[in-house]
């Protein structure tokens, strides 16, 4: 039976105690800006803000700086954050009218709109609204037309698959005909562009040619880039193994990681099998995985704190896993005590074993926590809420 595939947030190759690369912001002005986008043939992400407001810094302090956030944006945009009541933001603001904060802004680099919303987004909201800019802006058909009549040069064929890869549609049958044809020139620089931007999914002839030809494309593109590269084809064919329900699948995408990234192989496969088996009817397959992601993660507290809420989500009527989510909703605590989200977890976790005393003092813990770092009326009304829907409220 088919799975909806899900969108996989990873801690990727550097090991568990990584410093996250989070998203590298422009520095020059708009109109550069708008130039190297131009360049690169990238959309223009804006993250318009204002120096008083919560709901920036907290994504500013959270979100922006997570690795799978940077990956992702750092790779498709031109990242630009604009104080709009300072310096070029008045000016930004009267052609991009803003009316809260944050507003976040996908521009294209004739400098049309492509998306624009109100509000913070949290590292998977962030992720999926950059997917959907992506996929609004579709530059294939402009070398569709020159391939249908016949143009197989190098570049136009590294612009079309490029342009696919882009806006999500697929792109191996253009990459294989090209490479099959041309497989006894993979170490011409022209080809070596085109194998590295066809990689999409690890369960391809394309990725073996990949990693045949890894010491060369380290040397055009850098051993981090070829990582990342190697890391995404892997999170796709987990992703194609959770669509289709297929164990071979993920099977195949944590063995290609232990083989081609194996410093960030048992983060990947304790992440990858909570992914899998979490929406399953194998309820000792996900207890199995969430006690493992507990272990493999239990140094940092987002990812302890990100498989509760999982449970919560989708494994609420499992005992076993109520117990890891427990287990890890504490640790996050215990990691980081002033972080309001996390006892309000916990909260949550305590209530679906319906222990409805602990989880009332978790409310009120979390509550003093908010109130004592300033956390805003927002985070202060989750724990006040919570206690007068529990009648226990002061």
């Amino acid at each position: 039976m088919k799975r909806p595939a899900l969108l996989l947030l990873f801690v990727v190759c550097h090991g568990l105690a990584a410093l996250a690369q989070g998203i590298e912001f422009f520095h020059g002005t708009w109109a550069e800006a708008l130039e190297e986008a131009r360049r690169q043939e990238k959309i223009i992400f804006v993250d318009a803000y204002a120096q008083w407001c919560g709901p920036c810094k907290r994504m500013a302090r959270n979100v922006f700086p997570q690795e799978e956030v940077g990956a992702f944006f750092n790779k498709h945009f031109i990242n630009v954050k604009m104080d709009m009541e300072h310096g070029e933001g008045p000016a930004f603001g009267q052609k991009y009218p803003v009316s809260a904060y944050p507003t976040l802004f996908f521009i294209d680099y004739t400098g049309e709109v492509v998306l624009q919303v109100r509000g913070a987004r949290d590292a998977e909201g962030l992720i999926e609204l950059g997917r959907k800019a992506l996929g609004m802006v579709d530059r294939s058909a402009q070398y569709a037309a020159r391939y249908e009549q016949g143009d197989r040069s190098p570049e136009l064929v590294y612009q079309y698959i490029k342009a696919l890869n882009q806006a999500g549609k697929p792109s191996l049958a253009i990459a294989n005909e090209y490479l099959r044809a041309h497989q006894r020139e993979l170490d011409k620089e022209e080809n070596l562009r085109i194998l590295f931007e066809a990689l999409v999914q690890a369960d391809s002839r394309i990725f073996d040619l990949f990693v045949q030809h890894q010491s060369r494309l380290e040397a055009l593109f850098g051993s981090e880039a070829v990582r990342r590269r190697i890391e995404e084809a892997c999170k796709r064919t987990l992703e194609t193994a959770m669509e289709y329900d297929s164990e071979a699948l993920l099977e195949e995408a944590k063995d290609k990681m232990k083989a081609h990234c194996p410093a960030a192989a048992a983060a990947f496969a304790a992440e990858a099998d909570w992914q899998f088996w979490r929406a399953s009817t194998n309820d000792k397959a996900a207890c199995k995985a969430a006690r493992q992601y507990a272990r493999t993660f239990a140094a940092d507290a987002r990812a302890l704190d990100r498989l509760a809420q999982d449970i919560i989500l989708h494994r609420a009527e499992s005992v076993q896993c109520l117990k890891v989510a427990e287990k890890s909703a504490h640790r996050a605590v215990a990691l980081e005590p002033d972080y309001y989200g996390y006892h309000y977890t916990l909260t949550r976790v305590l209530e679906a074993q319906g222990r409805t005393e602990e989880a009332a003092e978790a409310a009120r813990t979390g509550l003093k926590v908010a109130q004592q770092t300033d956390a805003g009326p927002a985070a202060e009304a989750l724990f006040k809420r919570f206690l007068q829907q529990i009648g226990r409220a002061q």
